[in-house]
């Protein structure tokens, strides 16, 4: 086998792990807030939009943070702070009053 074929297997082994791990977790979330550089899942979030000349400036705090990212030996933050020009998608996973993912 060689380098590159490792690798490519070391890669797709994390690959996988985090899969299964964002599976694990995911019904302990009630938000998932996704940018282009990274997806996060948490329990709370602020938003605010700062308008600009010629874009919108998100900057998004969120608090009790799951972040898919391979390269972490941990996943789980406590306070995540981004700023970002790029599109923002946020997803109600359940209802406050709910511990139930919603349909």
């Amino acid at each position: 086998m060689s380098h590159t074929e490792e690798l490519e297997e070391f890669d797709a082994e994390l690959e996988l792990r985090l899969k299964r791990e964002y599976a694990d977790v995911y019904p302990l979330f009630g938000y998932c807030v996704c940018t282009q550089e990274a997806t996060y899942l948490c329990n709370r979030f602020e938003r605010e939009i700062m308008p600009q000349a010629a874009y919108p400036l998100f900057h998004v705090v969120m608090d009790d943070v799951w972040v898919w990212d391979k390269s972490r030996p941990s996943r789980i933050i406590p306070r995540v702070e981004i700023y970002t020009t790029q599109d923002l998608t946020i997803e109600i996973l359940k209802t406050p009053d709910s511990d139930a993912p919603q349909a």
